[in-house]
């Protein structure tokens, strides 16, 4: 009998920083977006190839490494906290990560949720007094924006970032134009997802395998959070080729007020 594989080893790398935690503009918009401060990033790095058929066993063997244990935090109760429970499963998904470029929002100024300015179009809700038509593009399954973007392109890892941010926090102050949420999306995708070019043909394309995971412990989901929310999320970035892995996490909650 073939002996089992072992488990993956983790390491912190605690040099790795990301741009869009430092830059103060970015800073600024997650403030207004009610996100401040329930957003993190973290780099590891592990010691055996990695295949995307093998994602789950992946992610297992990430929420019960010692290093991950000691240096993974969560929010609760507006405070972040060390998992301190054992983690004995997990929920693993791959996000589809295959886009190189912002081509696929082109389609909200041909169809009209925003104008030529970049302006987002107002519209009328009968639970929100304050709506526009691109959350409705988001968040309405039956209306007429939502099929705007294609099924296939929704699940894209760059969909769903941009998803996220426009979404925002509990507090969130929507933007009335459209680029500093496009602006925010480039920039936190170029800072998480690997690319390369091909000799050849020049093509690039990304080498990156997205992740979309939560743990659990005996009481139920213990990680990212034990209560549950659309904007409630964790996912593991992982380049293969540098074996590297990053942590992009948030929490559904009231933001921080102050940089």
């Amino acid at each position: 009998m073939a002996a089992e594989r072992s488990a993956y080893s983790f390491n912190l790398l605690p040099q790795k920083t990301f741009s869009f935690l430092q830059d103060r503009s970015t800073l600024q918009l997650l403030m207004k977006w009610s996100m401040l401060g329930r957003l993190s990033a973290q780099a590891y790095s592990f010691d055996q190839n990695f295949f995307p058929y093998n994602c789950h066993d992946f992610a297992l063997s990430f929420f019960r490494d010692p290093c991950v244990l000691a240096n993974l935090r969560k929010i609760e109760a507006g405070a972040w906290i060390p998992i301190d429970s054992d983690v004995v499963c997990v929920e693993s998904e791959v996000v589809p990560c295959t886009k190189v470029s912002m081509e696929m929002f082109d389609s909200l100024s041909s169809s009209g949720i925003i104008r030529q300015s970049g302006h987002i179009i107002k519209c009328l809700h009968s639970t929100h007094t304050d709506y526009d038509l691109l959350r409705q593009m988001l968040q309405e399954e039956d209306s007429e924006e939502y099929g705007v973007i294609k099924p296939d392109e929704r699940r894209e890892f760059l969909f769903c970032l941009f998803k996220h941010l426009t979404l925002g926090g509990e507090l969130c102050q929507y933007e009335d134009t459209i680029s500093p949420y496009l602006e925010t999306t480039r920039s936190i995708y170029r800072d998480l997802v690997s690319v390369q070019k091909d000799p050849e043909t020049k093509q690039i394309s990304v080498v990156s395998t997205v992740i979309k995971v939560s743990a659990q412990d005996a009481s139920g989901v213990c990680y990212p959070s034990r209560d549950s929310d659309d904007q409630t999320f964790c996912y593991l970035i992982v380049d293969p080729f540098r074996r590297h892995v990053f942590v992009f996490y948030h929490c559904y909650g009231v933001g921080s007020f102050t940089l």
